[in-house]
C-alpha cells in the first residue's frame, strides 16, 4: 500500500469534497510518477531499439528541415510546413508559463529534467511520426489523413485491439483539442494581455476568434502556409530577446547554470530530507512539463507529419523529431536560463522561493532587466505562441473527429465551433478545464505508447531501410558533388 500511495498519491483521495477537487486529484494521479516513467521509459527503449539512430542522425534531420518542396511526392504540404504545423501546436504557453511553473514548483533543477525528457523524446517523436506516415491514408476529399489512430487500426496484428485503441485515442484527442489546445490557450492570452496592457479579456477573445476564422476555415493548406511564416518569426523573436537578456546578465549565468545542475541531482540534496523532496519535485515537474511542452509520447504531432510530402516514412520522422529539439532544448532552455539568471526565483538572503508562477514568473524575470518592457514582451510572446498552438490543435482535433465520423462531413462544423471557443476561454476561469484537458492528454498518451512498443519492429525496419537505401546513398552523392565542384 505504501508503494501505491507513493505512485498515485492515494492518500489525498480522502480529502476530496467536490468534483473540482476530484479532477485535480485525478490529474495528479494520471500525471504521476508511473506515467512519467512510462513515457521516459518508452523513449529510452526506442533509443536503444533503433541503435541510437535518432541521436546519431540529428544533424541530418536539422538539415532536412529546409528540403525543397517536391510536388511529385504524396502529401498535402511541404515537410517544412508539416514541421511548422506540429511546432505551432507544441511551441505554446508551455514554453513560457510551463517552464516557469516547473521551476517554481521544483526549483531550477526542473530544467535539467526537461532537457533529459527532450533527449529521449527525440526517439519517441521520430518513431510516432514514422508510423503516422507509414499508415496514413487518403480521405474522401483527397487529403492525407494519418496519426496514431490509423497506425493502431492498421498496424497492430490484433485488429480488434487496434480499432478499440484507435477509437479511444481519437476520442481523447478531440476532447483535448477543445481544452488544452484552445480555451486554456486563449485564457492565458487574455490574462497576459490584461496584465501587461490593460486589454479587456473580451477584446482578446474577439481578436482570437477573428484570427482563427481567417486561418482555420481554410483547412490544412491555409494553416500550413500561415504557420510556415509565423512560427519561424515568433521563435526568432523570442530567441533574440532572450539572448539579449542573458548577455545583459552574463555574470549571473554561471551561478544560474550551477543551480540548475545542483538542483537536479546533487547527492547532498538528495540525502538532505527537505531538499531531497525538492529534488523529487524537480524531477516530476521537469519531466511532466517537458512532455507537456514538446508532446513527445502524446501522439498529437504525428497527425501533422502524416500530411507532409515525402517519399519515405523515416524521412519525415527525422524532420518532425527536430520539433522536440527546437521546442525544449532551445526555446524552453531560453526561458529557464532567463529565470535562473534573473534572481526572481529564489532569494538567498531569506532562503525563500518566489510565490509567482507561470507567465507571471516569466514576466517578472524579463522585467528584472527590461522593466515594464519585459512584461510587454512576455504578453506578446504568449499571444503568438498560444495562437499558433490553437491552429495546430485545430488540425489535430479535426483529423481525429474525421476518423471517428468516418469522413469529412463534420469538418466545417468543427472548424467553426473551434474558432469561436477562444472567446469562451478568454472570459471564464479555466483551472478546472486545465485539469480535465491535462487528464485527456495523458489518456491520449496511453494508446500511443502501446502502439510504439508493440510496433517497434516496424519502426526499426523502416529506420534501417531508410538508413541504407536513402540516407547513406544521399550522403555519398552529396560528398561526390562537393568533391567534383571543388575539383572544377
Amino acid at each position: 500500500m505504501g508503494f501505491l500511495n507513493s505512485m498515485f498519491d492515494l492518500g489525498d483521495f480522502a480529502n476530496i469534497d467536490s468534483f473540482a477537487t476530484f479532477v485535480s486529484w485525478l490529474d495528479n494521479v494520471v500525471w504521476g510518477p508511473l506515467m512519467l516513467i512510462l513515457i521516459v521509459g518508452t523513449g529510452v527503449f526506442l533509443t536503444i531499439r533503433l541503435k541510437f539512430r535518432p541521436w546519431r542522425n540529428l544533424g541530418y534531420a536539422l538539415k532536412s528541415i529546409f528540403a525543397k518542396r517536391d510536388e511529385t511526392k504524396a502529401g498535402d504540404i511541404s515537410p517544412f510546413q508539416s514541421l511548422m504545423t506540429a511546432l505551432s501546436a507544441t511551441v505554446g504557453v508551455g514554453n513560457i508559463a510551463g517552464v516557469a511553473t516547473a521551476m517554481a514548483a521544483g526549483g531550477p533543477g526542473a530544467l535539467f529534467w526537461m532537457w533529459l525528457t527532450a533527449v529521449v523524446g527525440l526517439s519517441t517523436k521520430y518513431a510516432e511520426s514514422t508510423l503516422a506516415v507509414k499508415f496514413r491514408t487518403v480521405n474522401d476529399k483527397g487529403e492525407m489523413a494519418g496519426g496514431t489512430m490509423f497506425a493502431l487500426r492498421d498496424g497492430l496484428k490484433n485488429k480488434t485491439l487496434g480499432k478499440v485503441l484507435g477509437f479511444l485515442f481519437a476520442l481523447f484527442a478531440v476532447v483535448a483539442s477543445f481544452g488544452i489546445g484552445n480555451m486554456t490557450q486563449s485564457n492565458t492570452v487574455a490574462g497576459a494581455m490584461s496584465n501587461a496592457f490593460g486589454v479587456p479579456t473580451w477584446i482578446s477573445g474577439i481578436v482570437l476568434v477573428i484570427f482563427c476564422l481567417i486561418v482555420i476555415l481554410g483547412g490544412i493548406k491555409k494553416i500550413g502556409a500561415y504557420t510556415g511564416k509565423i512560427v519561424p518569426f515568433m521563435a526568432a523573436f523570442y530567441f533574440i530577446i532572450s539572448i539579449v537578456f542573458i548577455l545583459m546578465n552574463l555574470g549571473k549565468l554561471p551561478d544560474g547554470v550551477y543551480n540548475i545542475f545542483v538542483g537536479a541531482f546533487s547527492p547532498q540534496s538528495i540525502m538532505g530530507g527537505v531538499l531531497g523532496n525538492v529534488i523529487a519535485t524537480a524531477i516530476q515537474k521537469g519531466v511532466a512539463r517537458g512532455v507537456f511542452s514538446n508532446e513527445a509520447g502524446l501522439g498529437s504531432a504525428p497527425i501533422a507529419a502524416a500530411a507532409a510530402q515525402t517519399d519515405h516514412p523515416a524521412r519525415q520522422g527525422y524532420v518532425n523529431m527536430t520539433g522536440t529539439f527546437i521546442d525544449t532544448i532551445i526555446i524552453c532552455s531560453l526561458t529557464g536560463l532567463v529565470i535562473a539568471c534573473s534572481g526572481v526565483l529564489y532569494d538567498p538572503a531569506t532562503g525563500v522561493y518566489t510565490t509567482l508562477s507561470g507567465a507571471d514568473l516569466s514576466a517578472a524575470a524579463f522585467s528584472a532587466s527590461f522593466g515594464i518592457y519585459g512584461s510587454w514582451f512576455v504578453a506578446i510572446s504568449v499571444f503568438l505562441f498560444a495562437f499558433s498552438t490553437i491552429l495546430g490543435w485545430s488540425y489535430y482535433g479535426e483529423k481525429c473527429l474525421e476518423y471517428l465520423a468516418g469522413g469529412t462531413r463534420l469538418n466545417v462544423a468543427y472548424r467553426l465551433i473551434f474558432s469561436l471557443l477562444p472567446f469562451v476561454g478568454a472570459m471564464v476561469s479555466l483551472e478546472l478545464a486545465w485539469n480535465i484537458s491535462d487528464i485527456f492528454n495523458a489518456l491520449m498518451a496511453i494508446p500511443n505508447l502501446i502502439a510504439l512498443i508493440l510496433m517497434s519492429n516496424i519502426i526499426a525496419k523502416e529506420t534501417e531501410d531508410f538508413q541504407y537505401n536513402y540516407l547513406i546513398p544521399e550522403k555519398k552523392a552529396a560528398k561526390e558533388r562537393k568533391l567534383a565542384k571543388k575539383a572544377a
